[in-house]
């Protein structure tokens, strides 16, 4: 596997709400290095087969997804310490408030209802992105 660091994870089994996301993220932010996930599973194995320095910056995740749900993955990205640090911004369709407080009590660090728009999308990764900076700062352990 590359270990050139993804910056964005995307994980959604939505086609149509990957390419948007795709789309709207790269034509904000040029040359963006984005990987999809069709599932949680697939998330889960992504995130362990890669090495520490190329983690994903942030993870978008939606929870209705099939094989493993998001819950369940931000549930492992927030108690793994090689993935933790990981800022996770839930994009889901669910507005339910039980999900909202289950997403928030296992570490999501935003959570935004779909569908979303482009200018809303923006400003959230805007406010991750203050996030980022300041863990990118740290020292980062090197990979064996």
């Amino acid at each position: 596997m590359s270990a050139t660091r993804v910056e964005i994870l995307i994980v959604d089994d939505n086609r149509q709400d990957v390419e948007l996301f795709v789309d709207a993220l790269r034509r904000h932010l040029p040359g963006l290095t984005v990987r999809v996930a069709r599932d949680g599973a697939e998330a889960i194995k992504i995130l362990a087969d890669l090495p520490a320095s190329a983690l994903p910056r942030v993870i978008l995740l939606d929870l209705k997804m099939p094989k493993v749900d998001g819950f369940e993955v931000l549930r492992r990205v927030k108690g793994d310490a090689k993935t933790r640090s990981i800022p996770v911004v839930v994009l889901t369709s669910s507005a339910l408030e039980s999900d909202v407080q289950r997403a928030y009590s296992l570490g999501a660090n935003s959570y935004v209802v779909k569908p979303i728009g482009f200018d809303e999308l923006t400003e959230t990764m805007g406010r991750v992105g203050e996030y980022w900076l300041r863990i990118d700062h740290r020292p980062q352990a090197e990979d064996a």
